[in-house]
């Protein structure tokens, strides 16, 4: 293929229908017939990237590669795609602004006025085309954020307006995703919201090319003829996306209403293949038919919020199927635990995750966790912040250093078993003391977390500021806490062990964000087939 092909994904009447998932799910059908293919998000906030905001907010932050802080959107299209994303995939408001605004202080617009028609536009279109130019792929999908008639994301709707126009006709399409409402006094489907959504999308000069209809109930084919009619769409282009038991149901559902081949039929490409789905399908089968079930504690602090922990619980779901076990997550609040009730709140879990998070709010309840995980064999696996509880909890009860914290939460603690590396103390940007993006890591010979990687140098993502204190690692190691990954360049600790229990890993890194369908995170896949050993032999010792 020559010229790259270029989809649109747009969404209308309301937020939060599954852009993502949609932009994703076309992507892996796309990817299935051989085509090359990766997404991009635009977003239309103005926070130059999601680093700084809270989970509340937005979500979680995804981090890339290459040290990215982006949307949690792009976690969806690299567990579909299991292509990696880099900065390159998210674009928002905010840096498109910035970079416009920098040129100008450059004097490279010449004196001209700058306006959002040409320069923020064209700038917008530059950031689209730059995965396209490269030559690694064949088709480009772009998400652009929001709901059409949103006045912030007018400039990218403008800006996919003239793109359209500059790569002429089946180089590029607009997918359409909406909702089709059903009125329960009514007892019917309603389609006006849709097609007062596809009008203002025309008021823009965009015209949709194929209709993407969420909805609860089934779409008949009156309600499809109807639609494409009054939308100005082929009634083949109308396709219905009904709600799903999960997502990752989504691209079979895709298919069956023949999303990939109407698409690629606008695209002029050949339709002369069938998609590539088995490794799905089977992923799929696993999923749906567990033969073990075990509950694990996520404790964290944002759990109220599903999104916040995203990537963890897509993880679980890949290594629940490698281990064809029913991961059942149980999230609970560590601001909510307490020396009272934590027998109470922790009894009957299988395993415990101390999910990652920052700030000083919740941490002791993280610390009570670890302290149970500990003392009671419970597999444990703790990401980030979650490491460097164990490792004050291990300070504190086993080493009996009173008050020993992270300087994060203490700057004043006797004992600052997490502290700053000595580079980084000048800084004070928010985002700039940060380890970002992927980091080597060297883990030691014959250690558990070695057994569980099959390899002893790994590459891993990092998304912190405060880092492992090595002045104690020598009292930790003769205590039973070894270090047992670092990083080879700076020697700093990445991973954190219990060899004496049953299943105890920390990591400074966050290994959830590289899990995908095709490749399960292998510490996922060894904490949940250690959970559930550990479970099956609790469970014989009480027969016994």
């Amino acid at each position: 293929m020559s010229q790259t092909k270029y989809i649109f994904v747009t969404g209308g009447v309301t937020s939060s229908l599954g852009k993502g998932i949609i932009a994703a799910s076309l992507a892996k059908l796309l990817q299935a017939r051989g085509y090359r293919t990766t997404i991009q998000k635009l977003d239309p906030y103005i926070n130059v990237d999601p680093g700084t905001l809270n989970p509340y907010e937005h979500g979680e932050c995804y981090v890339t590669d290459d040290g990215a802080e982006t949307d949690l959107d792009l976690g969806h299209y690299e567990r579909f795609l299991n292509v990696r994303t880099s900065q390159a995939n998210n674009v928002t408001t905010g840096r498109i602004y910035q970079s416009v605004i920098e040129k100008e202080r450059r004097g490279e617009f010449l004196g001209k006025t700058v306006q959002v028609v040409p320069h923020i536009t064209n700038e917008i279109k530059e950031r689209i085309q730059i995965l396209g130019k490269n030559g690694d792929y064949d088709i480009i999908i772009t998400e652009i954020g929001g709901t059409v008639g949103d006045i912030e994301s007018l400039p990218y709707i403008e800006a996919v307006r003239q793109l359209l126009w500059e790569l002429g006709e089946h180089n590029g399409i607009v997918v359409h995703l909406t909702l089709v409402p059903f009125l329960s006094a009514a007892g019917e489907l309603k389609t006006k919201p849709t097609q007062h959504s596809v009008k203002t999308l025309m008021e823009s000069g965009i015209k949709a090319d194929i209709l993407v209809c969420r909805t609860e109930h089934e779409i008949s084919e009156d309600i499809k003829e109807k639609l494409a009619l009054f939308c100005n769409v082929k009634k083949e282009a109308v396709i219905q996306s009904i709600d799903a038991s999960t997502i990752y149901d989504v691209p079979l559902m895709m298919q069956e209403e023949g999303l990939d081949a109407v698409t690629l039929e606008k695209l002029d490409l050949p339709n002369n293949t069938e998609p590539n789905l088995d490794q799905w399908k089977e992923f799929l089968e696993r999923h749906k038919n567990p033969k073990n079930k075990v509950t694990i504690g996520l404790i964290g602090k944002y759990v109220e919020l599903q999104d916040s922990y995203k990537s963890i619980l897509e993880a679980f779901i890949h290594a629940g199927a490698a281990n064809e076990v029913e991961v059942e997550v149980r999230s609970i609040h560590s601001e909510h635990i307490s020396d009272k009730n934590i027998d109470k709140k922790l009894m009957g879990l299988d395993g415990i995750l101390v999910a990652p998070g920052f700030g000083e709010r919740g941490i002791e309840g993280k610390v009570m966790a670890v302290r149970y995980a500990r003392e009671n064999n419970v597999p444990f696996l703790g990401i980030c912040l979650g490491m460097q509880m164990a490792v004050i909890e291990f300070a504190r009860n086993v080493l009996g250093l009173d008050n020993a914290n992270s300087t994060e939460m203490d700057k004043g603690t006797p004992y600052p078993v997490i502290s700053l590396m000595e580079e980084q103390k000048s800084i004070t940007d928010m985002g700039g003391t940060m380890r970002l993006g992927a980091w080597d890591c060297h883990l030691k010979e014959n250690s558990l977390v070695e057994k569980v990687y099959g390899s002893t140098d790994i590459a891993e993502r990092h998304r912190h500021r405060y880092e492992f204190n090595n002045a104690y690692k020598q009292q930790m190691e003769e205590a039973g806490l070894v270090a047992s990954g670092f990083n080879p360049k700076t020697g700093l600790v990445e991973v954190v062990e219990i060899p004496s229990h049953p299943w105890f890993i920390g990591v400074q890194y966050h290994p959830e964000y590289k899990s995908t369908v095709a490749n399960p995170h292998p510490l996922f896949v060894g904490f949940v087939k250690a959970v559930l050993a550990q479970k099956q032999k609790q469970k014989n010792a009480s027969l016994a």
